[in-house]
């Protein structure tokens, strides 16, 4: 008991902080973090701009290393002038073992240092414990807070119970292939479609998107380990530590195992026979925290009631491409894979959660797209376009608008483009290039 009372004093005392401490890692860190690149614009700023106003608390999470700190660097940039506001990141060595108890020294020193102000951005906040309870009291007294962190789960679980009904939640994903353009110095215009020069630069660079993805670091430079360390933080980090998962061989096997499998149907007792995981449960537990971090999202086929849905077979896809290239054991430069994949991750930026595939008794539709409980569209992918695949890849498309009665099937492709009439005059198959689907809203825009 007296051995326990001593630690508790040691580790209290190793712990607290000078208020001449406190006020030297703010500064510090505010410095830093000005200075810090501002980055590609992320197409994400315009709907933040919108909930900035709103009270709420706004969540930022995402997948490791996509680039939530420069997301804050611009927030700030652009809408607060680099003024009027706290910074605080407690992913700062210095502020290990911070509780939430604590917060009033931060907000005290930060008063002294930069004045008054009703903003906070917290940095990685999920690194103190409680610390939706500080943001709740704060937040009662009218102060607006903008956090990130890189556990969804974490986030949405400990927020929940605080802060239900008074934060809103923002994923960052990686770059989308207009950011990508803009990081390689590529601009574009309404007259774009008109210059063939311009075309045949944007499809060299889709063919570069296509492989690497979009996880800026890599980008930036070049080089494979950052996305392997990425990967293996969140295996570790996020996964095996957090939810004590000793068994990290097991863990890596069956996400190999899918990750070597993006695209194909599978069922949680089809991964028995494939996995040393021979526990359903388990295996639904696996998957779920890995699709926690943002790594990664199972989709279900489509079914009017949602319990068969849940208990038929999955479809398993990656947030980015670029972890395909590396992970993948079975791969091998699969560029329908890749595009099946990209364009999965495209359409789920736009409609999380309502995502699906279809089957018939003959044919297979790629993606079904539903919006307000209504099927709105059906997506077919496929890389090259040929005799030995087109009528398969038709039927599947045609099948699924027949089934939601849908006028527009689009079937996207790496580089061909047309317009097929189908026997009904009233109905039509859009087939375009991925990387032109990709672009078509920021084009009309620009």
């Amino acid at each position: 008991m007296v051995m326990k009372s001593i630690i508790s004093v040691y580790v209290l005392f190793v712990f607290m902080r000078s208020e001449d401490e406190i006020k030297e890692i703010l500064l510090r860190q505010r410095d830093i973090f000005l200075k810090k690149n501002f980055g590609v614009e992320r197409d994400l700023l315009k709907e933040i701009e919108k909930k900035l106003s709103l009270p709420h608390v706004l969540v930022l999470t995402g997948l490791r290393r996509s680039g939530k700190s420069t997301l804050l660097r611009q927030i700030i940039k652009k809408f607060y002038h680099d003024e009027n506001f706290y910074y605080i990141n407690f992913e700062d060595e210095r502020l290990i073992g911070f509780k939430a108890n604590e917060f009033n020294q931060l907000y005290e020193a930060s008063v002294s240092l930069f004045g008054k102000s009703k903003t906070f951005f917290l940095d990685e906040v999920q690194n103190v414990s409680h610390f939706e309870t500080f943001i709740r009291r704060f937040y009662e007294e009218g102060f607006k807070f903008i956090i990130t962190g890189s556990s969804a789960a974490l986030l949405s679980k400990e927020i929940g119970t605080k802060l239900t009904g008074r934060h809103l939640d923002i994923t960052l994903k990686p770059f989308s292939f207009f950011e990508f353009l803009s990081l390689r110095g590529i601009t574009l215009s309404e007259a774009f479609w008109l210059k063939v020069e311009k075309r045949a630069d944007i499809k060299n660079h889709f063919e570069e998107y296509l492989t690497k993805g979009g996880m800026p670091e890599y980008l930036i430079h070049n080089e494979q380990d950052l996305l392997g360390q990425v990967y293996n933080d969140i295996v570790i980090k996020d996964i095996a530590a957090r939810y004590k998962v000793e068994d990290t061989i097991t863990l890596r096997q069956l996400y190999l195992y899918l990750i070597s499998n993006v695209s194909n149907r599978f069922s949680f007792n089809s991964l028995k026979k494939f996995t040393t995981v021979k526990s359903v449960n388990t295996i639904k537990k696996f998957i779920e925290y890995l699709e926690q971090t943002h790594f990664a999202t199972s989709i279900n086929k489509f079914d009017y009631s949602f319990k068969k849905q849940v208990v038929n077979d999955k479809k398993f896809y990656l947030s980015d491409n670029g972890f395909l290239e590396i992970l993948s054991r079975t791969f091998s430069k699969d560029k329908g894979k890749l595009l099946e994949n990209l364009v999965f991750t495209n359409l789920n930026k736009k409609y999380p959660e309502e995502v699906t595939y279809f089957t018939d008794s003959k044919s297979e539709c790629d993606f079904i797209v539903s919006k307000n409980k209504q099927v709105v569209n059906a997506f077919q992918v496929c890389y090259d376009l040929n005799e030995l695949n087109r009528e398969r890849e038709l039927r599947g498309l045609l099948s699924a608008m027949k089934e939601f009665n849908l006028k527009q099937g689009i079937l996207l492709t790496n580089t061909q483009e047309e317009e097929i009439k189908t026997k009904d005059p009233e109905t039509a198959i859009l087939v375009m290039p991925v990387w032109k689907w990709l672009l078509e809203k920021h084009i009309q825009t620009t």
